[in-house]
């Protein structure tokens, strides 16, 4: 706690100190036009920050979704709460260098442990208050070979933040299905960030990290990312795909890795976008199943698909959004074979199927500032022989606000 206490301190007071020292320092303070141009000793603070008014009207009665926003949040409670909060802060250092920090404050989410036991796992103090955590730190070095950034640190990974995300345009009403997965959106390591032509309509982005997000290194495995991408019709059609590997473990007779392949395309344009992704990760020894008295360690297939659509009903006051998801975490699941699975890896629970809905209205009174009523639901169905159907229901008026950008 005071770790994080210290941070946001030491943020605020370099920000006073370059303020008083402009005129020796000729250092610009959020001036955009000097920021955007990479001009030296220039930079801005940026934020934002989104949460709700949310009231679950019905839960789940098996607790299922464990890596889900409301799983274990109780049937008739209501809240306001923060689920995000950014305070970002940019900085050329000269044309060909700029450095990049953001602080992060989150709301704890919950994961399903390898012993099929939903636990909490998230930012929260021991106390239970929101707190700052460092989200990216990194130094970037800009054309180390014409068209091509290397960038070191904690920094943005490839797998949807930098682009699918951004198209999907409503982080704030919920994460792309990769994310929900928690497939890491940062990382602590090394990667190229290209273009191959001059315009900007063909790239890619290679990396190799710890894999373990904010967090130390605990064990010598590494995460490789890669990701292409292409855009045509003035960039209005845009096409990805993705792929990572990660070993987990490896020991004699054991050998637990994870692979994953996403697409996706969309038409996006400013009035509207419709957009498709899907996944398949290829789950190496990651699920045990149990057979009476015998247990084997098998391997599993998940599989997502998400297609959703927003566009504008009163162009820069009101727009709408709909997404739908299905999402199966074992399409190798053998009933016929085991009475139980317990899966190895967190957010990968092997034994129900997700089919999730959301849908909304997005009302900007001024630029930066949403005001969303939407609502959130979630099915699930087991994928044992005695089906359990059941979902979770959530209503949410949702808010989010951006500055400095």
């Amino acid at each position: 706690m005071f770790m994080k206490t210290r941070i946001v301190y030491l943020v605020l007071l370099l920000k006073c100190l370059l303020i008083t020292n402009t005129s020796n320092a000729q250092y610009t303070l959020n001036s955009d036009s000097a920021f955007k141009s990479g001009s030296a000793n220039s930079g801005r603070i940026w934020g934002y920050a989104f949460g709700d008014y949310a009231y679950k009207t019905h839960g789940d009665s098996l607790i299922r979704g464990g890596s889900n926003q409301y799983t274990g949040f109780a049937q008739t409670k209501t809240a306001f709460a923060f689920r995000r909060i950014y305070l970002g802060y940019d900085y050329n250092i000269t044309k060909k260098f700029s450095a990049e920090l953001l602080l992060a404050a989150e709301d704890n989410f919950n994961q399903t442990s390898a012993t099929g036991v939903n636990t909490t796992s998230g930012d929260l103090l021991t106390n239970n208050k929101i707190a700052f955590y460092i989200k990216l730190a990194n130094i970037r070095w800009k054309n180390i070979w014409k068209g091509s950034d290397f960038v070191l640190g904690q920094v943005n990974t490839p797998a949807f933040s930098l682009l699918t995300e951004k198209v999907w345009s409503y982080r704030s009403i919920e994460r792309t299905i990769a994310d929900v997965r928690r497939t890491p959106s940062f990382d602590m390591g090394a990667t190229l960030q290209g273009k191959f032509d001059a315009k900007g309509n063909y790239g890619y982005d290679l990396m190799v990290g710890n894999g373990t997000g904010a967090r130390p290194e605990n064990d010598k495995f590494k995460w490789f990312y890669g990701d292409v991408f292409a855009m045509f019709m003035n960039k209005k059609l845009v096409f990805d795909l993705y792929a990572d590997y990660e070993r987990l473990n490896r020991v004699d007779g054991f050998h637990h890795s994870r692979n994953m392949i996403k697409s996706f395309a969309a038409y996006n344009t400013p009035a509207l976008t419709i957009g498709l992704e899907a996944f398949v990760n290829y789950k190496h020894k990651d699920v045990v199943g149990f057979r009476g008295a015998d247990k084997d360690t098998l391997d599993a297939t998940s599989t997502g698909l998400s297609a959703y659509i927003h566009g504008d009903i009163i162009k820069g006051k009101l727009r709408y959004f709909v997404r739908y998801d299905t999402y199966n975490p074992d399409t190798k699941y053998d009933n016929g074979n085991y009475t139980k699975y317990i899966g190895f890896t967190p957010n990968y629970e092997p034994s129900n199927k997700e089919n999730f809905f959301t849908a909304g209205l997005d009302f900007m009174p001024v630029k930066n500032v949403h005001f969303m009523p939407n609502i959130w639901y979630n099915k699930y169905k087991t994928n044992q022989v005695l089906a359990n159907t059941d979902h979770d229901l959530v209503y949410r008026v949702t808010f989010f606000y951006v500055f400095g950008k």
